[in-house]
C-alpha cells in the first residue's frame, strides 16, 4: 500500500487481495491522515491493482467510509476493477461508494 497527499485529497493505492489482512494497514493509514492536522476533503482508494475482494474486504471499505464521515471526508473508489466492483454490486454496497474513473 502506498499513500500520497495532494492538497486536501489523499490517495491510498492498494494492490493484491482486499481481505481481513488489509484492515489494520488501511485503517491505520486513514486514521493517521485524519489525525495529521491537514484538512482532508477526500480519500481516494485506488483499487486498480486489487485482484480479489471478499466480505471482510467489503467490511473494511465500509469501516474506512465511516471513519471519514464525522469529519466530512469522502471515500472514493478509483477505477475499481471487476474483482472489486462485482462483489460490491452483488452485495448492494456499490451505490454506497462514489467512483472516480481515473
Amino acid at each position: 500500500m502506498a499513500t500520497t497527499l495532494d492538497g486536501d485529497v489523499a490517495t491510498l493505492t492498494v494492490t493484491g487481495e482486499l481481505t481481513e489482512e488489509a484492515r489494520r494497514p488501511l485503517v491505520r493509514a486513514v486514521t493517521d491522515l485524519l489525525l495529521a492536522g491537514t484538512p482532508l476533503h477526500r480519500v481516494r482508494l485506488d483499487t486498480r491493482g486489487v485482484d480479489y475482494l471478499n466480505s471482510a474486504g467489503m467490511a473494511v471499505l465500509v469501516q474506512l467510509q465511516k471513519l471519514g464521515q464525522p469529519r466530512g471526508v469522502e471515500l472514493v473508489l478509483v477505477d475499481p476493477p471487476p474483482a472489486v466492483a462485482r462483489p460490491l454490486q452483488l452485495s448492494g454496497l456499490w451505490l454506497r461508494f462514489p467512483v472516480d474513473e481515473g
